[in-house]
């Protein structure tokens, strides 16, 4: 889920601000804390925190240059760093971690032709309020 998370971290920053997907992030910090077992809450809100202000401080800078390679970069790097942070904290180990990448980057790659379509939408309506 945490692939799924990181592009709609960045979908909430692209409508509502950065300000809100701030504020997202540790509502989201916050609530992954009361779904993982108690053994897991520690790496599972310290993974959950870092990769997302991680994908934030990509997306932000990267969001003019183009949405669906804002989108791209920086779940890769939120999720790269969910995967080490949640198996290091959690396990003290990072044998699983291209598990960890490649379950998270399928979910990625399935959110991105949801985003070109959104970014399309809106060149559409953009160039329609200019017409």
């Amino acid at each position: 889920m945490i692939g799924l998370a990181l592009v709609l971290r960045d979908l909430v920053q692209r409508t509502l601000g950065v300000k809100w997907a701030a504020g997202a992030v540790l509502v989201g910090a916050g609530l992954s804390a009361f779904f993982a077992p108690p053994a897991l809450v520690v790496a599972s809100a310290t993974a959950f925190l870092l990769s997302e202000m991680a994908d934030l401080a990509v997306y932000t800078p990267l969001q003019k240059k183009g949405l669906v390679l804002a989108v791209f970069a920086s779940s890769v790097v939120g999720l790269v760093i969910d995967s080490a942070v949640f198996l290091y904290l959690a396990f003290g180990s990072l044998d699983y971690i291209s598990g960890q990448i490649v379950g998270k980057a399928w979910m990625v790659l399935a959110a991105l032709p949801i985003i070109h379509l959104i970014r399309r939408r809106e060149i559409k309506s953009m160039r329609s309020v200019s017409a």
